[in-house]
């Protein structure tokens, strides 16, 4: 189906993602964070990006503005726990930036999947 690159610095979190994600038949590249993610995304060429906003080192805000200069027509969707890198993301989601649509954590395997399929689609899941 889709190429997408998960960046999740809390492993279970990565490890439910990319399951739910491989099992509807995405492509799915999974790695613990920002940099890394840089150099995924210069290897090769995605659908979306499914990033956490709060990573230690680079994060999730700053991953999609450079991942917009790397992949411009590449979608990004992002995750967060925390009420105040939600409302950081929204303005940048509202500037017309990068970011698709912004998921809550927790979620549920079906919630994670209707977000990524509603980006691919270019629509919001919520």
């Amino acid at each position: 189906m889709s190429a997408i690159l998960l960046a999740e610095d809390d492993e279970s979190v990565r490890a439910f993602v990319t399951r739910a994600l491989t099992h509807r038949g995405h492509e799915v590249t999974a790695v613990g964070d920002g940099e890394a993610a840089i150099n995924a995304l210069k290897a090769q060429t995605y659908d979306l990006m499914l990033t956490d906003i709060v990573m230690p080192g680079l994060d999730g805000l700053a991953l999609a503005e450079t991942a917009a200069r790397i992949n411009p027509r590449m979608t990004v969707l992002m995750m967060t726990g925390f009420a105040d890198a939600r409302e950081r993301a929204d303005g940048v989601r509202n500037q017309q930036g990068p970011v698709a649509d912004i998921i809550t954590k927790p979620f549920s395997l079906q919630q994670i999947c209707n977000a990524v399929d509603a980006a691919l689609s270019g629509q919001r899941a919520n």
